[in-house]
């Protein structure tokens, strides 16, 4: 049981993180493109090209999480 909790909460975290990434991606949050963390990322890209990896990147975690869940539940 304890198995199961673990999965749903790194789900929960995929998910959020997902969300938010689109999120910033999709209104080009500044305080998500400056902070220090995206600051390389926005230096090779640019910020349009950075605004898609992350929207991508966000999507990506988004489908990941429903297949996990999916999986674990054996449908």
């Amino acid at each position: 049981m304890n198995g199961m909790i673990l999965h749903n909460v790194i789900q929960t975290i995929f998910v959020i993180a997902g969300i938010t990434a689109m999120l910033a991606a999709m209104f080009n949050w500044d305080w998500f493109f400056t902070a220090r963390n995206a600051e390389f990322i926005v230096k090779r890209l640019g910020r349009t090209g950075s605004r898609i990896l992350y929207g991508m990147a966000g999507l990506l975690f988004i489908i990941a999480a429903v297949y996990f869940y999916y999986q674990i539940k054996g449908i």
